[in-house]
Parts: structure tokens; C-alpha cells; sequence
């Protein structure tokens, strides 16, 4: 009778992977595409400031930041309302006590009309930020300029950094993490393939994805094309930002890490005798832990720990949290490959994760509550900030996992403890599964050369392979408490791979403790935003002459800084069009002494009057002077207050 290897379907593991590919591959579309809000350093001041109008040309333009940031002489660029450069292309710093203060000085003799800055740069935490506003010489006029819809750090470069992100903080967790529980809680699993594979993808998806970061970190950084990745000039200045050099010294430690890996997964696999083990294992311990706290400070020395509030506590704190998350995920996944694709795991091993977990928990809770008031700094910046809201996101998933892996705990103390005659049975029969097709081959070869018929051979080692994976099928599955601590350990972690992807866009968004400062500076688009639509006043007037009486309706649209469509209608006491041989309107900011901006609007009918792009140059509330004439000597003006957001 002929027997045939069961088929089960895809491996749980492997579709895990996948939902990891997938959402990794969503989470750099998503960052990709981010706001400029999503901006690390926020542009707090100018001078000009945003949409001023002065009365005669500066000679230079400053800009301030909210935190330290990288620029080159092209960082910022002035240009004319015909788009021509205005400025001398030399920018300098020129902070004082701590503030963020650079400029650039302008050319002699500008024309009037409206100008726009456009500046783009690197923040501390390496993220790249970019902006654009205008102010006006004399009074607001057309402009040509037209700037990119793309921010900085966004497009296919953007898309592709993210992803690259993402696999980092996954390829660290998995081979830290892996590494952890093999040396803590399971030694005799650094003798399974299942679990070597597991680290091994680790490391290599950790080291691509550092040299993909460092190869697209010139025009990720700059011109955004795709095409200058392999820029040599560009990759030469990037080795010699904070950022470049944390990339390479990750590159090294990775190099040490491959070490580390060989000497687990080769000499410590081997290893007999309980004294030597003994003793190798402190050595791996303590070794392994000093470059995963490398590692993890390659991060910390160049992202949001190393500026702000106390950098010197933050970044070390920042090495524990994430030692903490690979302890506790890494080893998450290496539980979950064991209980699906390895040998019978002991209930010892378990538990002794179980206690691991706890304890990374807690860790995670005391640091993720200093990282949060530090990046945070206020409860209204903890509801009402991006940041903020995906940090509750964060900590909702980090519940639901607590919950999860309470109902994995329970499972765990049910178990039943592994004899060792039927592991060695299971790692036996796991060990013909992953090796049934070399012996197939090679029995098909020694009975071909006995003369034996070769598709009999092929036929007897597959058996072999089915009855080995049956039994090592049948001996899981008769165990009620693995299979439920194997579902609940999935459960787990997919919840797992959402929580890492929401702590990837987590630290590439702008801190709330940032964003708030921002908005109370006046600098960030939210606060200068109006509900949409148009806002309209009334103006009852008297000139004095025959019908000299009625109401003036004065429409914005949208009402907000920037061009605006004004429409003026005049009706007479009974609600007809009242028509007027002249009408002149104005726009005075008194609290930022902007003005009054002289506006004549085109008389389109009897009674109503229009005008097109209406610069209004900045938000507040502005005073709208309205001078009707109705016959040749009766004339009057009248004002009243508008909002404009």
C-alpha cells in the first residue's frame, strides 16, 4: 500500500510572516504619505513672520525651530514673486541662550509684491522636515512660484524608508529576542533549526534593512529621486551626520552579533558537559547583552531620546524599553515557532518565559511612562495630538496582549511536563521532517546502485517522512493544553506585529510636547485652519443723499490666510440691489499693525461688486473698512469686524 506525506496547509508561523510583510508594507505607504505635521522639528518663528506685509525689504530672513536641526547653504531659499532667488544662498546660525535661530541674507533692491521662503532640513532625531510661507514688500501681489506637493522624506523614497524601518525593529526583536530565550529559557533549543532559522532571519533582515537606511538616506534626506541612492557624494556626507555613523557602528555590532550567532547555534549546541555549558552560557549571556544594548543604543543615540527634555537619562532609558520589547516579543515569536514548527517545549521553559514576560512588562511600563511624559508633557497634548493619540492606540495593543498572555499564563499552568524519552521523540521525528528529502535522495541513489528500482527507494523515504510528521502531528495534538497555548500564543502575537508597526510610525511622528509649542507659536497649519466656507458680515450704511440708505453683505471665501474671493452686494430698505457708482474696500490687522490693504472690487451687476484673489496675509481678526458713494457728493464709510482663520 502506498503511503503519502500529509499535507496541512500553510504554517501558522508563515502566515504570520506574511501579515508582518503586509503590514509593513502599509506602514510605508502610511508614512510615506505622511502630513507635515508628521515632522519632528517644528518651525516655531520667522522674520518676517508668516504672511506679513512690510513696507520696505529685509535684509535677511530668520527662521526658528523648536530643536536642533542640520542645514546646508541651500536649506533655505528665498524667492521673488517671479520666482527668481532672492537670497545669497548662505545660511547661518544664529542662535543664542539655547534658541534655534538661522537665516539668510536677502539681495539688495527687491521688487515689491509677495515672496516665498521655502526651507528644508534634518532634524535631531534624523528626520527630514520641510515648509513653505510667504510674506509681502510693500502689499501683496500674484505669485509664480509653484512648490512640490511632495513633503520631504515623502514619494516611493519615503515609502521604501519606512518599510526599511520596520524590518529593523522587527529583524532586532527576532534576533535579540530569539537569542534571549534560547540562552534563558530553552537551551536545548539552540539545537533546533526551527528556532536557528528564526534568529537567523533576524539578523539578516536587520542587517538589509540598516544598508537599504543608509543607501536611501541621501534622498530620503534631500532630493526625495529614487535615482540618487547610489549618489557616492551623497553617501559621503551621510556617514558624517549622527545618523550615518549610527547606522555604520550598527553595521559593526551586527558583525560581532554573527560571531555571537555561531558560537550559539555551533559550539553551545553541541555542548555536553552541565560545567562547560554552564560557564559558555554566562559568557553568551553577557556578551549577547552588551551588543543587543549596542544595537539598541544605535537607535537611541539618533532619534527622539537623543534631543529634547533630559537626553542624558532619556537615551539610556530608550536602550531599556527596547531590550524590554525584544525580550518580550522576540521571545514571543521564538515560543510560537517552537510550539508550532519545533520539538515539544518543556513546561520549565515555558514558565521560565512566562517570568521573563512579566518582567519586560514592567520594565516597559516604568520607561513608556517617562518616555511618555517627556514626549508628551501634558494631558492635552496626550488627547489632542497625533502622538498622543497613537500613544493610547499603543498602550490600548499593549493591554490587549497583558490580557492574551494572562489567558497564555493559565494554559502554561496547566501543562503537563514533557518526558524526555518522548522530546527526544518528537525532536527526532522533527528532525526526518526537515531532513526527508536529503535521505530520499539518498536512498533513491543507494538502491539505484544495488540495482534496485529508484521510484521504490523514493516511495520508502517518503513514508518514512509521513510516518515521522504524523507523530510528531499526533503526539501535539493529543495535548489539549499545548494546542490552547499555541493559539493563544498566535493570538498574541499578531497582536504583537500591529503593536510594533503602531510604535514604527509612533516615532516618526512629531512629539505632542513638540506640536503643542508649535501651535502656541502659531506655526503649525492646524492652528491656523477655519472651519471651511465662506464668512459673511453686514454693513448697515447712510450717506445722507437719496437713496443713500441700506445694508452692504461683505463674503470671504474660505476665510482663511492666502487668497481669498470677496463678493460685496448693497440692498436697499425693501431688499432690491442698490446700486453705487463707486465702491473702495480695506483690510487692517491693528494688533500686528498690518495695513490697511487697499481693495477695489469690479462692479459685476447694479449692486454687486467682486474681487479675485484678495491676499489676506495672515490669520486674526482684521478690520474691514467699507467706503460707499452713492451720488456725487454723498459718500460714507463704514467698518466692522471679520474673523479669518
Amino acid at each position: 500500500m502506498t503511503a503519502t506525506a500529509p499535507r496541512f496547509g500553510p504554517s501558522p508561523v508563515r502566515l504570520l510572516l506574511a501579515a508582518a510583510v503586509i503590514v509593513g508594507t502599509l506602514l510605508g505607504a502610511l508614512l510615506a504619505g505622511a502630513s507635515p505635521a508628521s515632522a519632528h522639528a517644528a518651525l516655531t518663528g520667522s522674520n518676517p513672520k508668516d504672511g506679513a506685509v512690510v513696507a520696505t525689504a529685509p535684509k535677511e530672513v530668520t527662521l526658528t525651530f523648536s530643536e536642533q536641526i542640520a542645514m546646508g547653504d541651500d536649506s533655505i531659499r528665498v524667492l521673488e514673486p517671479s520666482g527668481k532667488r532672492a537670497d545669497k544662498a548662505e545660511v547661518r546660525e544664529l542662535g543664542t541662550g539655547g534658541s534655534i535661530v538661522y537665516g539668510v541674507h536677502l539681495n539688495a533692491g527687491l521688487p515689491d509684491g509677495t515672496y516665498t521662503v521655502a526651507w528644508q532640513a534634518v532634524s535631531a532625531d534624523s528626520h527630514p522636515v520641510s515648509g513653505a510661507f510667504t510674506f509681502s514688500i510693500g502689499a501683496p501681489s500674484k505669485t509664480t512660484v509653484a512648490l512640490p506637493d511632495q513633503q520631504a522624506g515623502g514619494g516611493v523614497v519615503g515609502f521604501l524608508y519606512g518599510v526599511a524601518r520596520y524590518a529593523s525593529y522587527g529583524g532586532f526583536i527576532l534576533l535579540a529576542g530569539g537569542a534571549a530565550f534560547v540562552l534563558v529559557c530553552w537551551q536545548r533549543g539552540a539545537g533546533v533549526r526551527a528556532v536557528q532559522h528564526l534568529v537567523v532571519q533576524g539578523w539578516v533582515t536587520l542587517t538589509a534593512a540598516t544598508f537599504a537606511m543608509l543607501l536611501l538616506r541621501t534622498p530620503y534626506t534631500g532630493s526625495g529621486r529614487l535615482a540618487d541612492t547610489f549618489d557616492l557624494g551623497g553617501l559621503r556626507d551621510v556617514l558624517e551626520t549622527k545618523t550615518g555613523a549610527a547606522l555604520v557602528s550598527r553595521l559593526l555590532l551586527l558583525g560581532a552579533a554573527a560571531l555571537f550567532i555561531a558560537v550559539l547555534f555551533g559550539a553551545y549546541a553541541k555542548r555536553e558537559d552541565e560545567r562547560e555549558k554552564k560557564d559558555l552560557t554566562f559568557g553568551l549571556a553577557v556578551g549577547g547583552t552588551v551588543v543587543a544594548a549596542g544595537v539598541a543604543a544605535t537607535w537611541a543615540l539618533s532619534e527622539h531620546a537623543s534631543t529634547g527634555v533630559q537626553p542624558g537619562l532619556a537615551m539610556p532609558v530608550d536602550v531599556l524599553h527596547l531590550l524590554a520589547v525584544a525580550a518580550w516579543l522576540g521571545g514571543l515569536a521564538t515560543l510560537l515557532t517552537a510550539l508550532f514548527r519545533g520539538p515539544s517545549i518543556e513546561r520549565t521553559a515555558v514558565r521560565r518565559f512566562s517570568t521573563v514576560a512579566f518582567t519586560s512588562v514592567v520594565v516597559l511600563a516604568v520607561t513608556g511612562i517617562y518616555q511618555s511624559w517627556r514626549q508628551i508633557g501634558s494631558w492635552s497634548a496626550l488627547t489632542g495630538t497625533s502622538y498622543g493619540q497613537l500613544l493610547l492606540l499603543k498602550v490600548g495593543l499593549v493591554g490587549v496582549m497583558v490580557a492574551v498572555a494572562w489567558i497564555s499564563r493559565r494554559w502554561t499552568a496547566r501543562l503537563a511536563e514533557v518526558p524526555e524519552a518522548e522530546s527526544e521523540q518528537v525532536e527526532e521525528a522533527a528532525e526526518a521532517e526537515e531532513t526527508g528529502e536529503a535521505e530520499a535522495g539518498e536512498a533513491e541513489s543507494d538502491v539505484a546502485e544495488a540495482g534496485q528500482d529508484p521510484a521504490r527507494a523514493a516511495q520508502l523515504a517518503r513514508q518514512k517522512v509521513a510516518v515521522a510528521t504524523a507523530e510528531r502531528r499526533r503526539v501535539r495534538e493529543s495535548d489539549a493544553e499545548r494546542s490552547g497555548l499555541r493559539r493563544s500564543v498566535l493570538a498574541e502575537t499578531g497582536v504583537a506585529v500591529v503593536l510594533l508597526a503602531v510604535t514604527t510610525v509612533l516615532t516618526a511622528t512629531e512629539p505632542g510636547r513638540t506640536q503643542e509649542a508649535a501651535a502656541k507659536a502659531g506655526a503649525t497649519p492646524a492652528a491656523q485652519e477655519a472651519p471651511p466656507g465662506p464668512t459673511e458680515i453686514k454693513l448697515p450704511f447712510d450717506t445722507g443723499g437719496p437713496r443713500g440708505r441700506g445694508t452692504l453683505r461683505l463674503s470671504l471665501d474660505p476665510a482663511r490666510s492666502g487668497a481669498n474671493e470677496m463678493q460685496v452686494r448693497a440692498e436697499s430698505p425693501d431688499g432690491k440691489p442698490l446700486d453705487a457708482p463707486e465702491l473702495k474696500v480695506s483690510f487692517t490687522l491693528k494688533a500686528k499693525q498690518i495695513g490697511p490693504l487697499p481693495i477695489t472690487p469690479d462692479r459685476i451687476t447694479a449692486g454687486h461688486w467682486s474681487a479675485g484673489a484678495v491676499q489676506i496675509p495672515m490669520p486674526g481678526t482684521w478690520q474691514v473698512k467699507v467706503t460707499v458713494r452713492t451720488s456725487d457728493i454723498d459718500q460714507t464709510t463704514v467698518e466692522k469686524n471679520i474673523k479669518i482663520g
